[in-house]
């Protein structure tokens, strides 16, 4: 049985994808590496804590020895990694996280991967000849368009913010040891995502939790930002195709194709908590208050899925409509409960 290297698997993504490969892949022991900061929970993997293909082990990316005695220990056969500091927000008040986590421990992983996987650039030891290691990514690498266009793999980075900069430099880390090592990598690059496990402060959670809580809804600026929404199995779907058929060196968008500004957001939210949890009078949407806009906050990012479509067959199950509808419902169970 082959072992995989999950990081970060107790964070919101990382968390839904665990238990859908561990279902899918019965050829694989899943090692769930997380160090638990405020964005990771094991509450997240509780269905799979007793499986018998799982391992969870705590743990920091950036520590470097720690790091190489594990891929020693487990002789990974391929990583996915998601493990990253994420919220943009913090970023902006306290960068220096994001550069160590996102740049020194992605950095820290390939290079680990490297020494166990390959005897020197472009030559795989023969057990690990198929080894893979799969680096998951954001749209925000590529900065900010206007009302029209869309991102493709081809679109030149211009990160803007500490959080999207040191996503734009794990990614050229990753590039690198395809091109210097000849190792076999892959990045895939989403959209906004959405759904059940995401943490508290995002905005999803953060419009359902204000509202029921009787609170002011925050809305940065004239909520006018829009951003392609992606439902976060759909996002596990596609990740699990491009480690499985994506070609070694490649990039692939993952998008939603679900294009929504903030005010359709939290007014759709607002309507379908108005429907399921009525308040004694009014409505939720009088709680929407517009407050200072974040610096340097993008205006709008739209994803081309057109390769992963084309190429691998992928396509998002879930529209933005259907996709809120199940994940309102799973705060409302979470907050209520």
């Amino acid at each position: 049985m082959k072992t995989i290297l999950v990081t970060g698997g107790a964070g919101f993504i990382g968390s839904n994808f665990v238990p859908y490969f561990i279902e899918n892949n019965e050829e694989y022991h899943l090692v769930n590496l997380d160090a638990l900061t405020y964005a990771g929970n094991l509450e997240n993997v509780k269905e799979v804590e007793d499986h018998p293909r799982y391992t969870f082990v705590k743990g920091d990316i950036c520590d470097r020895e720690f790091i190489q005695q594990l891929f020693q220990k487990y002789q990974f056969h391929d990583v996915i990694h998601f493990a990253a500091e994420s919220h943009v927000d913090n970023s902006i008040s306290g960068p220096e996280a994001f550069i160590k986590t996102n740049v020194l421990g992605t950095f820290n992983l390939l290079d680990s991967a490297r020494s166990l996987w390959m005897e020197k650039p472009n030559q795989y030891k023969a057990e690990f000849k198929e080894a893979r290691f799969h680096h998951v990514s954001t749209d925000e690498v590529y900065g900010t368009l206007g009302e029209t266009g869309l991102f493709h793999e081809t679109t030149a980075y211009a990160p803007n913010s500490p959080y999207s900069a040191s996503k734009a430099g794990s990614d050229m880390i990753v590039r690198s040891y395809f091109h210097t090592y000849g190792m076999n990598v892959v990045t895939t690059n989403c959209s906004n995502n959405y759904g059940p496990k995401q943490h508290d402060e995002k905005l999803i959670p953060t419009i359902i939790r204000k509202a029921l809580q009787g609170e002011n809804i925050p809305i940065y600026g004239d909520g006018k930002n829009v951003r392609d929404w992606l439902y976060v199995l759909d996002h596990c779907k596609g990740i699990e195709l491009a480690f499985k058929k994506g070609q070694s060196g490649e990039t692939y968008n993952i998008g939603g194709r679900n294009e929504r500004n903030n005010l359709y957001i939290v007014d759709k939210v607002c309507s379908i908590l108005d429907e399921k949890k009525p308040k004694e009078e009014g409505s939720y949407k009088e709680q929407i208050t517009f407050v200072t806009d974040r610096p340097g906050h993008d205006m709008r990012y739209a994803i081309d899925a057109t390769k992963i479509e084309n190429e691998l067959g992928w396509k998002a199950d879930e529209n933005f409509e259907s996709g809120i509808v199940k994940t309102v419902a799973w705060y409302l169970n979470k907050f209520l409960n």
